[in-house]
């Protein structure tokens, strides 16, 4: 794993990979990467037009890539159970939920899910589902799952899933960053239990410059926030393409382990990519499965294809 760079990423020829949030940063970078190596690649954007400009950068960057782009609202189940049902290839070999926001001041998805928690995990908890009946169709199909290091800062709380009882737009984001984790934790477990191939993997980017730092300031029209981000992403964080290297790794690097967390090199802040720590809670069986249940039941989403 040392020193892994792009030029490591090996052929993606006839493979298929849809990538969240892929209209700029990490998720730009990611599907232009993985285009460059001859995938097929689906950038699944909440804004078609932003998103059909990124397909179209990519092609314009690597001539011959094949870049297309779909809408996806992850806030929206009826948006992601759409993309599911019209997503128009028979095998998917790779799923990454890169699309995320970031502490955001408190507001609800279409379905009324506090919209980190929405967004974050119960979107991508729904999309996953719903496409892995063609990702068990396709040998070695990987789905990789994007965290952060933030998510040290709060374990979740069962009983306040959306924290709603005291909302606090950084604990909410590390609550959802958790989840990412207990997320991937257990659906490594059912794939395993189920005798299946298909690889369920996390990476963080450490802190990189993208525009999800800035997003939340700017929202609420917090000019003096939005200033120390940005001074902030130009004086500490390394480069998009750098945090994107993780991603990356865990989707196309030979021998990914199931449930690893991979993340940048040097403190989880910078450099290649590395096997990251993570907060024990993110490795409780108990936990996994109880958020689990309560993602199931709130996005109607069963996964009743991995029951066995």
């Amino acid at each position: 794993m040392a020193g892994w760079n792009v030029s490591d990423i090996p052929d993606l020829g006839g493979r298929v990979a849809v990538v969240t949030g892929a209209n700029s940063g990490l998720g730009y970078v990611t599907a232009r990467e993985l285009a460059r190596r001859g995938a097929q690649v689906v950038l699944a954007c909440r804004s078609e037009r932003r998103g059909a400009a990124a397909a179209d950068r990519i092609v314009a960057e690597v001539p011959g890539a094949r870049a297309e782009c779909a809408r996806l609202d992850l806030g929206d189940l009826a948006s992601v159970r759409e993309f599911a049902e019209t997503l128009p290839y028979e095998r998917l070999d790779l799923l990454v939920n890169n699309a995320g926001v970031m502490a955001l001041p408190y507001g609800t998805t279409a379905d009324g899910f506090e919209t980190q928690f929405g967004v974050n995990h119960l979107g991508h908890f729904a999309l996953t589902g719903l496409l892995l009946p063609v990702l068990l169709a396709t040998p070695g199909a990987r789905v990789v799952t994007v965290s952060s290091m933030m998510h040290a800062l709060s374990n979740i709380d069962p009983a306040d899933l959306g924290s709603e009882r005291r909302y606090r737009r950084w604990t909410a984001y590390a609550r959802s960053k958790t989840a990412n984790l207990l997320f991937t934790h257990e659906l490594a477990r059912r794939l395993r239990a189920a005798g299946v191939d298909v690889v369920a993997a996390a990476a963080h980017p450490g802190y990189a410059a993208t525009n999800l730092q800035t997003a939340g300031p700017r929202a609420e029209g917090r000019r003096v926030a939005e200033r120390l981000m940005t001074a902030g992403n130009r004086v500490f964080a390394q480069s998009a393409e750098a945090g994107a290297l993780p991603t990356l790794y865990a989707a196309t690097a030979p021998g990914v382990r199931p449930d690893s967390f991979t993340g940048p090199s040097l403190a989880m802040w910078r450099g290649a990519p590395a096997p990251s720590w993570r907060a024990p809670w993110t490795l409780s069986d108990r936990a996994a499965e109880r958020l689990w249940t309560a993602s199931a039941e709130l996005t109607g989403v069963s996964y009743d294809v991995l029951k066995v």
